[in-house]
């Protein structure tokens, strides 16, 4: 084995460690992130900040400019 594939392999369990120990914050983050614009999106109508239509966007799997309110609406009803 040579210099250059222990430092691959070194890598590699190293990003794997680092994967279990920042994926629990990241996962709470989430679900902070989530909560946070979803009272955006239920605190007013459309239009709605290039961030949350992106957010709006992964949630829906949609375009941004496909959502229409009627979606919005029907998942609001989706995730009370």
């Amino acid at each position: 084995m040579g210099a250059r594939r222990k430092r691959k392999d070194r890598r590699r369990a190293e990003q794997v460690e680092s994967r279990i120990v920042n994926g629990k914050y990241k996962n709470k983050e989430r679900d902070r992130r989530r909560e946070r614009l979803k009272e955006k999106v239920q605190a007013g109508p459309p239009p709605y900040t290039p961030s949350v239509m992106s957010w709006l966007s992964q949630e829906l799997d949609k375009p941004s400019t496909a959502i229409s309110h009627d979606d919005v609406k029907q998942w609001l009803t989706a995730n009370k």
